[in-house]
């Protein structure tokens, strides 16, 4: 896949935990940079480096086919979609690539002696989506999955995709949502969180916003930045505990 390279807001101090953080549909990852420079500001997660990824550019049908920033295709989208058919309706194979993807990105962090318990990967609507879809598939041990108003991906197959040992299945996952949303509804997002739980994963986390629409607010993020420190905690000295 070529794409360019990450966004990255480093560690300020001893690198002991990444946070992998995928954009959505026609964004970048310089869109989402503003999240980690708030919490540097703040003196929050000085261990932890920030990735923020570029989606490839690639046709997307309902931009009546040309291309942008994209994890996969979209041939539909808005509350006239209903789940089954936008299961019907997904991106496979390009799906499966940005898995690969993500994958490589977590791979280069446990390279640079990163623990993969120590990783945590996430993202905003397509980015949420591809972010939960490899944290669940992956076969290496997470420390945290995040999606922000986003849904599975490839739910009635997904198990093809799970491996044997399963190490995610107790791995902390979080989803918000706007109740409000048009683009992803709200039922795709409180569907994906019961689809979690029946497909046996023990830690899903799924919160509602009301009045928000497909965007992120203060209260959301406060709870992600909860999220964050409960599954990455920190001794005073920037070592793990």
């Amino acid at each position: 896949m070529s794409v360019r390279a990450p966004y990255v807001v480093p560690a300020l101090k001893k690198h002991t935990a990444t946070v992998i953080m995928a954009h959505g549909l026609g964004d970048s990852g310089a869109g989402w940079m503003a999240l980690a420079q708030n919490w540097r500001r703040r003196g929050k997660f000085e261990e932890v480096t920030f990735i923020f990824p570029n989606a490839p550019m690639i046709p997307i049908t309902v931009n009546f086919g040309m291309s942008m920033p994209g994890w996969y295709d979209i041939t539909k989208l808005g509350g006239d979609l209903d789940f089954e058919e936008a299961i019907r309706t997904q991106d496979e194979a390009g799906i499966l690539k940005s898995r690969d993807y993500f994958n490589t990105l977590i791979k280069e962090q446990m390279d640079k002696g990163i623990k993969s318990s120590r990783i945590v990967l996430g993202g905003f609507s397509q980015g949420g989506a591809m972010s939960v879809f490899t944290g669940v598939t992956n076969k290496e041990k997470l420390g945290g999955v995040f999606g922000l108003s986003c849904y599975m991906l490839l739910s009635d197959r997904i198990k093809n995709y799970t491996p044997e040992n399963w190490p995610n299945k107790d791995t902390p996952f979080f989803l918000g949502h706007g109740d409000e949303d048009q683009v992803v509804p709200h039922a795709f997002g409180q569907g994906s969180a019961k689809m979690l739980k029946d497909l046996g994963v023990e830690n899903v986390e799924f919160n509602t916003y009301p009045d928000l629409g497909h965007s992120a607010d203060p209260v959301e993020i406060d709870d992600l930045e909860k999220f964050l420190t409960k599954t990455l905690p920190m001794e005073a000295d920037g070592a793990a505990l």
